[in-house]
């Protein structure tokens, strides 16, 4: 009957097991037969319980896809041998030791304190048994944790885990406060303002997913290997995929439609009739929000994927449909950046070249823009040129470094776009003070604000020596980093 239960116990495999309750071995002799080899593969069950581990010394559950949780360490005293199904759950034996006292019952001080005939003795420092029980014993666990998830938690070092709070919450409440002044604002919403309310809505969605990222962090800190699965295939870290994805294209896609309107504006500053209309950028940017939307989704769908690693891009190229799906957004995003190039280019010639009209504000607007835009793509290089090695299984960064990458770089524009385009401009703080004037505050800084876009929108309209109408592409309202025609 005993090898019946030791068989029974220790081969608990392939079957539809789901659950071992605590007590299970509490007050038996199972505690006694199954502490050699406990095999619970090919089960569904989902926890182990806490009572009746200290004896085990080989674990194996191999294809045991709902166990994602492990029971705190101390209860494995006795284990020397793991065979598990997920990597990340050997990162809680990587660094984790014990001493060879837990193995062997002489080392145990109530069994060797007194000999068979009663009389106490203790072991001498230099004795065998007592360096055989100072021994420290490490865990041998498979499947190994991958490159793609090292032993680490989701920021892996602490100046990140400090950086990335600061990075998101500047991100969300600067782009948050841009979105606000510029809906709210009494000015008639023209064609640059509409596109700085859609980069301003794409950077603070960067804002949010580092928001997501930075809270999980803290929730699984130290404990990262017991939350991992279920964080990088459930609902939160696609979540965050999402966004990131979307934010991303959304955001270089109105970079880019903004350098085309300028471009074209300058280019044709006496071609009224070839303006650019708020309705031809309404339809512009609808199919940029269509396009960045169906990217995101597609990792989802199984065209890459965001559980690939802890951070949730989409980092997956084992097959050829996910590799190019990497590739297209790369090759796509380089040739953003040389249409931006171009546009800034003919820019330059243009407003150089004395026998093409062109108002000194949009002079101004194509210098500040472009500055703006090298920023943006200057700190998206280094992204871009590992992102393109790693997709061809070249890597030549860790994912721990890229981390890096994604703290200092990639939001650093979600960042300081809204205060290089809005913050520190005159014109938006004439839309905050008078915003702010709505409701009895600084109303005599928004008096001041009025008078001047006045005076300013009148001097605009006397050009040489006769009233002539103003251009309306640089009439003071402009958030496309236009300051007011009389500040410098």
């Amino acid at each position: 009957m005993p090898m019946v239960l030791s068989i029974y116990c220790r081969r608990l495999n392939k079957n539809g097991i789901r659950e071992i309750e605590n007590h299970a071995f509490n007050g038996t002799i199972l505690s006694e037969l199954c502490k050699s080899e406990w095999d619970i593969s090919e089960t569904k069950i989902s926890h182990l319980p806490t009572i009746g581990l200290e004896s085990i010394n080989k674990l194996i559950a191999r294809s045991t896809y709902n166990l994602k949780k492990l029971p705190p360490l101390d209860k494995f005293r006795a284990l020397i041998e793991a065979n598990l199904t997920y990597p990340s759950h050997c990162c809680a034996f990587a660094n984790w030791t014990k001493q060879n006292a837990v193995l062997h019952p002489i080392c145990n001080k109530s069994f060797i304190k007194q000999d068979p005939d009663g009389i106490d003795f203790e072991l001498d420092e230099d004795d065998y048994y007592h360096t055989l029980c100072k021994e420290e014993v490490q865990v041998t666990c498979f499947p190994e944790p991958d490159a793609f998830n090292p032993c680490e938690d989701i920021m892996g070092y602490n100046f990140l885990r400090v950086l990335i709070w600061f990075i998101n919450i500047l991100a969300i409440m600067g782009n948050l406060v841009v979105l606000i002044i510029l809906v709210s604002s009494q000015y008639k919403l023209t064609v640059p303002r509409f596109l700085m309310c859609n980069l301003a809505f794409a950077d603070f969605c960067t804002g949010i997913y580092l928001l997501l990222i930075a809270i999980k962090d803290v929730q699984t800190q130290s404990q990262y290997y017991n939350y991992a699965i279920d964080w990088q295939t459930g609902a939160g870290c696609n979540a965050a995929g999402f966004f990131t994805v979307f934010a991303s294209e959304l955001s270089i896609y109105t970079l880019t439609v903004i350098t085309l309107e300028r471009w074209h504006t300058i280019t044709y500053a006496m071609e009224l009739d070839r303006k650019v209309r708020f309705r031809h950028a309404v339809v512009i940017m609808l199919v940029g929000w269509v396009f960045a939307f169906t990217i995101a989704l597609l990792p989802i769908f199984e065209v890459s994927s965001y559980m690939k690693v802890s951070i949730c891009l989409p980092m997956d190229i084992e097959t050829p449909l996910a590799q190019a799906y990497i590739m297209f957004l790369l090759v796509l995003n380089i040739l953003a950046f040389i249409i931006i190039c171009t546009c800034y280019i003919s820019i330059y010639f243009t407003v150089r070249n004395p026998n093409v009209f062109s108002s000194n504000s949009d002079t101004k607007i194509a210098k500040r823009m472009a500055i703006l835009i090298f920023t943006d793509f200057l700190c998206m290089a280094p992204i871009s040129f590992f992102a393109i090695s790693a997709s061809l299984k070249v890597p030549l960064i860790t994912v721990s470094n890229s981390k890096i990458l994604l703290v200092l770089f990639y939001p650093i524009n979600s960042c300081a776009n809204p205060f290089l385009y809005a913050i520190f401009t005159k014109t938006f703080r004439r839309d905050f003070f008078i915003l702010l004037s709505k409701f009895g505050c600084c109303e005599m800084h928004a008096h001041i604000y009025r008078t001047e876009t006045s005076s300013s929108v009148h001097t605009s309209h006397m050009k040489n020596g006769h009233y002539t109408p103003a251009p309306k592409t640089s009439d003071g309202t402009i958030y496309s980093l236009v300051p007011l025609n009389h500040v410098n």
